[in-house]
């Protein structure tokens, strides 16, 4: 479960394929479209609650936590938002590939451990979106402690070295699912490089009289 957090916390994300999605459309995954304007929503719901949750700040700002540190920049905001509300879809597609339905009770389950890590509300605040999500981000978490048990990992045992193999064969899954579901993302806020799980920003590389490019 602690491993789980801590994919969610790097803020692990999703973006374009080739072409850019429609004006107003900040991704596209598959069928579904996020768009401009709700995403703009959502950061600003999240800047709202996360300012006034002491809890949230201390786990954003821990030099342990691999999250983002906050720095005021809007399109860094962004770019955080838009990786998890991907990956929240990415990872129900995970689910059914791997034969998996993901119970009420387990999400239910997933919360109440995000409440001892810290608290549910706080943890989704921190990784960057409000904390209405939290059960969606519960629901990453126990998806992914399902198919990484489903893959061999034990979950009484951290020091398990079938662990380590069922997360590289979860990650290998993850690339794999969101390859296959024509993820385009708004150029404005980057490129996705599912083999990291993050948005970057767009690299142009300069012409060289050399190569020839």
């Amino acid at each position: 479960m602690k491993a789980a957090v801590a994919v969610v916390l790097a803020a692990g994300a999703l973006a374009g394929c080739g072409g850019s999605p429609k004006v107003g459309t900040a991704a596209l995954v598959g069928d579904d479209r996020i768009t401009v304007t709700s995403l703009s929503q959502t950061v600003r719901d999240w800047r709202t609650q996360f300012r006034a949750d002491p809890a949230a700040n201390e786990l954003r700002a821990n030099p342990a936590n691999p999250a983002p540190q906050v720095a005021g920049d809007s399109e860094s905001d962004l770019q955080g938002a838009l990786t998890l509300l991907i990956n929240f879809k990415v990872a129900r597609k995970v689910a059914d590939r791997a034969g998996i339905e993901v119970t009420g009770g387990e999400v239910d389950g997933a919360v109440e451990a995000l409440d001892h890590g810290g608290g549910a509300a706080s943890i989704t605040l921190a990784s960057g979106l409000p904390r209405e999500h939290a059960r969606d981000l519960a629901r990453l978490v126990a998806t992914q402690a399902a198919v990484m048990q489903r893959f061999g990992a034990d979950p009484n045992n951290r020091l398990n070295p079938a662990n380590q193999r069922a997360g590289e064969q979860w990650n290998e899954l993850f690339r794999r699912t969101a390859d296959g579901m024509h993820i385009e993302v708004n150029p404005r806020y980057g490129h996705y490089d599912p083999a990291k799980f993050e948005i970057a920003p767009i690299a142009y590389r300069l012409s060289s009289p050399d190569s020839g490019i």
